[in-house]
Formats: structure tokens, C-alpha cells, sequence
């Protein structure tokens, strides 16, 4: 599945449960983040092997207030949505133990999450 960059009015209304049942990967970045944009291809080939999923980036910069209230502490971040219920589910990928020099986290890493919690 194409990785769509989204809106903040799309994803308060992912957040709110205001959309059908869906699982949806987003990858918080911004566009000074050295390792957001070295994790790009990563991401894009792991949206590639999920035709199930729905696969989303969304630039920070575009909402500082909105990532506060998520709970966002840096970029790159990777979370988990279930969305379509009344209590959305959002589960953000904890940093790595080891990170990866160039991308923060490595493919197996953000895969290994989606597996366990989709």
C-alpha cells in the first residue's frame, strides 16, 4: 500500500474515530530530520508487504500542539492506529534499544511492532 502524507484535519479525524475500521501506520517526521528522510525508503518497502494496512507520514511541523498532545517526543516515530471505534487505539513504537545510525530504526524493528500489535 502507497504511503499518503497526511493532513492535521485527517488525522485529528483518524484520532477523533470519525473514519471506517481501519489499522494505520503513521510515521511522525519533520523536514529538518536527517534520519526521518533516511527512513523514507525503509518505510515505503514495509507499506509495500501490507496490502491490509493503510500507511501515512505526517509532518510535525504542520502541528507542534497536536504531537504534544499525542505524546510525541522526537522524530523519527513510528505508531499503530486502530481506528473506527469510539476509543481509537494508538500505540506508539518504543525507541530502540540500539538505534540505527542512519534511520532510528531499522526495518525488522518498525515490522516486528506491526505484527505484534495489528
Amino acid at each position: 500500500m502507497p504511503v499518503e502524507r497526511i493532513s492535521e484535519a485527517a488525522l485529528q479525524q483518524l484520532l477523533a474515530g470519525r473514519t471506517k475500521e481501519a489499522t494505520c501506520i503513521i510515521k511522525f517526521y519533520s523536514n529538518g530530520c536527517d534520519l526521518c528522510h533516511a527512513l523514507s525508503a525503509y518505510y515505503k518497502d514495509i507499506s509495500d508487504a501490507y496490502e491490509d494496512l493503510h500507511f501515512f507520514a505526517f509532518n510535525i511541523d504542520d502541528s507542534p500542539d497536536l504531537v504534544d498532545e499525542i505524546g510525541i517526543n522526537g522524530v523519527p516515530t513510528i505508531s499503530l492506529l486502530k481506528t473506527g471505534t469510539r476509543t481509537p487505539q494508538l500505540k506508539i513504537l518504543e525507541d530502540p534499544d540500539d538505534p540505527h545510525e542512519k534511520t532510528w530504526y531499522t526495518s525488522n524493528y518498525i515490522t516486528s511492532f506491526i505484527e505484534k500489535e495489528k
